[in-house]
């Protein structure tokens, strides 16, 4: 990302607004939208039935307060839970669903500006394969094509998505040495989003022709540190309180 464009519009809500709401909802992205974002992330998976579903987590307990997991149950089945974060927030949202991708395909649509990192989970593939797993997910973003960037930790889900045409993907690494994977190069990623905490002490970042994304920072002056550099976008849990930090900055 060339120099010179304000940093808020450099910023990613990680998991939507998840300093102040449950993570990958709805009401999450509509707040971190509402607060400026130009960018969010989610995580997708699929429910038993092959729907895919915005959840992180490999159980449902952290979220939801249930037994089991996101492919355990059909969608018609977690259509009954909710997704509150007991303990960060008790039951202020008790009545909160979880949020299909489907559903967040229409919010996406009616905010044009906005461009989303949706990034699909291992157990995708470890229960569906990568195959299914990059037909349903595509399949559901298609009317939000041009503003939605594949990523992923796995690289057949990468590969999948690539050979059903779609372009835009981005590599998750917990490591930056992890760039050298001659896989993952080949694949030659518009992205390469990379744990902020594993990378050099010192100097410029770069890698191939790639924009680089870090997760997760709320503290602008890390931010700041990153973008200069060479990180082009960061990704928060605190989108609000970074997009106040920063305003009218640009790097």
């Amino acid at each position: 990302m060339a120099s010179g464009h304000s940093l808020v519009s450099r910023l990613v809500a990680h998991r939507g607004y998840r300093a102040c709401y449950p993570e990958n909802t709805l009401i999450a992205y509509e707040a971190a939208v509402a607060r400026g974002a130009h960018f969010v992330e989610l995580d997708v998976q699929l429910s038993r039935d092959a729907v895919p579903v915005l959840y992180h987590d490999r159980t449902l307990y952290r979220v939801s307060r249930q037994q089991g997991a996101i492919h355990q149950y059909t969608l018609a089945e977690l259509s009954h839970f909710r997704a509150f974060e007991y303990d960060r927030f008790g039951y202020r949202f008790a009545q909160n669903p979880i949020c299909t991708l489907a559903d967040f395909v229409t919010f996406l649509a009616q905010h044009p500006h906005v461009t989303a990192f949706v990034e699909m989970k291992r157990v995708m593939v470890e229960r569906f394969g990568a195959d299914v797993a990059a037909a349903k997910v595509l399949a559901t973003i298609a009317p939000v094509a041009g503003q939605c960037v594949i990523i992923s930790y796995d690289l057949d889900i990468l590969l999948a998505v690539r050979e059903r045409g779609w372009e835009r993907i981005g590599a998750v690494v917990d490591h930056w040495r992890e760039r050298r994977n001659a896989r993952l190069r080949t694949l030659r990623p518009q992205y390469l989003f990379c744990d902020e905490a594993s990378l050099p002490r010192r100097g410029r970042l770069h890698f191939d022709d790639a924009q680089l994304a870090v997760f997760q920072t709320s503290d602008p002056a890390r931010a700041r540190t990153l973008f200069r550099r060479g990180i082009a976008l960061v990704e928060t849990d605190d989108i609000g309180g970074m997009i106040a930090a920063l305003a009218g900055e640009s790097g």
